[in-house]
């Protein structure tokens, strides 16, 4: 029932009286109402005090199923909220403190070795990685990478299962935090931050893979922590490499060192520390050093210590993007200086341009020498990278890329060709 009705009624109802007052007061000079005239018009009354009355009640048993109603949603409201509680809190419920993330890709090879016969045309299958992360406090959390590399393991295949990363990370303060555990150095642009959708080539430039190398974990303890005007800072005691194959034929060759943290020998552990500065957006520069007292965990007698020297630069401004590196390797004893391996370095410069948001475009110019040290032998390759990137979503791309690769030694192997890819990341 309308409260404006009933209002308006109860003016009715008072100027009806008011009347009836006046009427029965009225002067002598006006003659008085008969009995019957006065009897309806209290009969008129009576229905009007009824029709009031009625209408009180009903205005009561409204107001009163209203309240109950507000009541019940209220409790409905409550209790969801506490169901949500609980279920956040349960161990069954992963949205709150687990997550669940990965990447993978496929690349397809048609590449022709111009000085011989060792042609690749393949199509594989890449890795395949998934990330599980958990956050036990809000200071506390746990991340892990586990990866599939070319499809299959296991003896007689090509490819291996492999625990990339798992750490537990600690938030010391504000500025300051500290891992423990399986993870990726702080070296280069693609060691730490390799996913498809965030770099451009169907392969990870050949730099990075032959000379940092890329993708490279140990298994140790990393303070990491901001320092003003956007700087940053990484210092990690961790196992090393281990280039003398455990007694077989040294080669001396970085890459070939890497243990994966699987029975690592650690003899001699290696320490890493990298200054990053990000002050302006879209730009990082970055230099890493890192020590190892013997790269050959003391297996080979004639080896001494090992330095490592890198540095790059990312720059996104706009559409315009670019990407550079410069890496060293100095390994000291008479061992890898007769074998040429004392100096091993590299380089690349990469710019590229966004069309929009879903085609870039991109050239990369890269040299590098894992016996530089040598003036005997020529072991210097280039390479020319030319390509496009679509991504048709933001975390899912295809790239095709054509390479053009030269070697110093006429007998070396010189791939040329087309490369096909399409990855993703999930998080």
């Amino acid at each position: 029932m309308d409260y404006k009705i009933f209002e308006e009624k109860s003016v009715k109802f008072k100027h009806t009286i008011i009347a009836a007052s006046l009427m029965a007061a009225g002067t002598a000079a006006n003659a008085a109402p008969s009995n019957e005239e006065l009897w309806k018009m209290m009969q008129e009354m009576q229905q009007q005090m009824q029709q009031v009355q009625t209408q009180n009640q009903q205005l009561k048993a409204e107001n009163a199923n209203l309240k109950n109603k507000v009541e019940e949603t209220e409790q409905a409201v409550e209790a969801v909220v506490v169901a949500t509680e609980e279920a956040a809190n349960s161990p069954l419920f992963s949205g709150n403190r687990t997550s669940i993330g990965g990447y993978g890709e496929l690349h397809f090879n048609n590449l022709e070795d111009t000085n011989g016969d060792s042609d690749k045309d393949q199509i594989d299958f890449h890795r395949f990685v998934l990330f599980v992360g958990h956050e036990f406090t809000d200071d506390l959390r746990f991340f892990s990478e586990l990866e599939l590399e070319h499809s299959l393991s296991g003896d007689g295949k090509p490819g291996e299962v492999e625990l990339e990363q798992a750490y537990i990370e600690y938030d010391i303060s504000d500025q300051t935090r500290v891992k423990g555990g399986v993870f990726l150095l702080p070296v280069g642009i693609l060691n730490e931050t390799h996913e498809p959708d965030t770099f451009y080539g169907t392969e990870r430039n050949s730099v990075e893979k032959n000379i940092i190398p890329t993708t490279w974990w140990e298994g140790g303890v990393m303070f990491s922590g901001d320092i003003a005007n956007g700087f940053a800072y990484d210092l990690a005691v961790h196992s090393g490499l281990d280039v003398s194959k455990e007694g077989t034929k040294t080669s001396f060759k970085i890459r070939d060192g890497r243990q994966k943290v699987a029975e690592a020998q650690a003899n001699d552990l290696a320490y890493t520390g990298r200054l990053k500065w990000t002050a302006i957006p879209g730009v990082e520069l970055a230099a890493t050093v890192q020590y190892q007292e013997d790269i050959t965990q003391g297996n080979v007698a004639e080896s001494d210590g090992a330095v490592l020297f890198e540095t790059h630069a990312v720059i996104q401004r706009g559409a315009f993007g670019l990407r550079a590196l410069y890496a060293q390797w100095d390994l000291e004893g008479d061992a890898p200086e007769v074998a040429g391996y004392d100096e091993q370095m590299g380089w690349y410069i990469e710019p590229s341009y966004k069309i929009n948001e879903y085609f870039g475009v991109f050239a990369r110019y890269s040299e590098w020498d894992n016996q530089a040290g040598s003036s005997a032998i020529d072991s210097e390759f280039e390479q020319i990278d030319l390509g496009v990137n679509w991504w048709p979503h933001k975390n899912v791309v295809v790239k095709l890329d054509y390479q053009f690769q030269d070697a110093e030694d006429d007998t070396a192997t010189e791939l040329e060709g087309l490369n096909l890819g399409i990855g993703w990341q999930f998080y």
